[in-house]
């Protein structure tokens, strides 16, 4: 880590890596395989981050590594079109019928980025409505008022965004109908979308209320303004169709990322084809990129997702799993689940909104973090994140997680 920091700003390429929600030096990964990471010191856990959210059949899944290894040998990178793109589309469009036409591109951060670009040349509007505690990658416009790294930091806005980029932004709290209402009737003609994740993951895992979610349909089709599902953690984790499918919802615009590369680097974007035949060549919203497409990320996501097509059943494993892992909250403890997503919030308040959720002991959550990391438990390193369980979970990880979790409440 001291060799890291020399060259790396903080010593890490994204800046919750580092432990500052925690405490102490983060150890370097050497290898995955299955449910499991291992460090450089020989030290083997029980992975819950998954990379953050892709890796959903575990690591080194066997008809991905198959999939890169097809591509290899044909070559990594082309800056032209090739037949797997149009493949991934498809199978995109297929499992979620809302995205009739889909752009890909290298990151969720640009899948978001790109999807604001195109809703306000789409409404001629200019302002974004977005969530407290919801973090949409680090797009200028968007880091009002972010969770992830952001509230993991304790950085409530960010320097090097012009205060211009960040008046064309409106952060409501998550889950208020009465605010998402106010806003409206104040600035209706003026609102080109919301952005929401239709399950927070980013101040850790908070699940969105039918209310809410009605309510966002409706309001926005009543104000002509879109409505944009951020997908990149939710997308083909709590379904195969995503949240848009667990809920019934149909939003106009949609951002995918993480596992439709199966753990490599990908994102997309896309929604209604009237919304999408806005986008460059096709209509005036520019938007480009040499690595979109990336044969090896393409080749890794569609060997994932025809994996989870072919596998339904994948899906009430990690409900089994998942549910397992969470069934009894320790006292002092609030646990979210959504699906396979979870978070143990030490707080005994219900965890509804970024109010709720910054009520919650750090201190004591640094605690746990460092007892589970000594006894073989990966988590995310961070108050403020979500947990994944993945289909290499077996019964006995899950058991061993909370044998581990038990003994460190019985010694509080």
């Amino acid at each position: 880590m001291a060799r890291a920091a020399k060259r790396i700003p903080g010593g890490v390429n994204s800046p919750v890596r580092a432990y500052r929600g925690v405490g102490g030096t983060p150890p370097f990964i050497v290898r995955g395989e299955g449910s499991r990471i291992y460090d450089a010191d020989g030290n083997s856990y029980i992975d819950y981050v998954g990379s953050w959210g892709p890796l959903l059949l575990g690591h080194r899944f066997p008809p991905v590594l198959a999939a890169i290894e097809e591509v290899l040998a044909i070559g990594t990178s082309f800056g032209a079109p090739t037949e797997r793109e149009i493949e991934l589309a498809e199978l995109i469009g297929e499992a979620v019928p809302s995205m009739e036409m889909v752009r890909l591109v290298s990151s969720g951060t640009e899948a978001t980025m790109s999807a604001i670009r195109l809703a306000r040349g789409f409404t001629g509007r200019d302002i974004t409505v977005k969530f407290e505690g919801c973090y949409h990658g680090h797009v200028d416009s968007l880091l009002v008022k972010a969770g992830s790294g952001m509230a993991t930091l304790a950085i409530a806005d960010t320097a090097g965004v012009p205060k211009a980029f960040a008046d064309t932004t409106m952060a409501l709290p998550y889950n208020s109908v009465e605010a998402l209402e106010e806003a409206f009737q104040a600035h209706g003609d003026k609102i080109a979308a919301v952005i929401l994740e239709p399950v927070v993951g980013n101040m850790g895992c908070v699940p969105p209320s039918p209310a809410f979610l009605n309510a966002l349909r409706a309001i926005t089709t009543k104000y002509g303004a879109l409505l944009i599902f951020d997908e990149v953690m939710t997308g083909f984790r709590l379904a195969f169709g995503g949240a848009q499918e667990l809920f019934g919802m149909t939003p106009d615009l949609s951002t995918f990322g993480k596992v439709i590369g199966g753990g490599l680097p990908i994102g997309a974007y896309g929604g209604r084809a009237d919304i999408m035949a806005k986008i460059a060549p096709s209509g005036p919203v520019y938007q480009a990129g040499t690595l979109s497409g990336n044969p090896l990320a393409v080749a890794s996501g569609l060997a994932m997702l025809r994996h989870l097509q072919a596998h339904p059943e994948v899906y009430s494993q990690l409900e089994a799993r998942a549910a397992m892992l969470c069934a009894n909250p320790p006292k002092g403890v609030t646990i979210n689940r959504v699906g396979s997503m979870f978070t143990f919030f030490f707080t005994e308040q219900p965890v509804t909104s970024w109010d709720t959720a910054k009520l919650a002991d750090t201190k004591a959550f640094g605690r746990f973090f460092h007892w589970m990391l000594e006894h073989g438990v990966y988590l995310a390193p961070s108050q403020f994140e979500a947990g994944f369980v993945s289909a290499a979970h077996s019964e006995q990880d899950i058991t061993d997680t909370l044998t581990a979790a038990a003994q460190f409440f019985a010694q509080q």
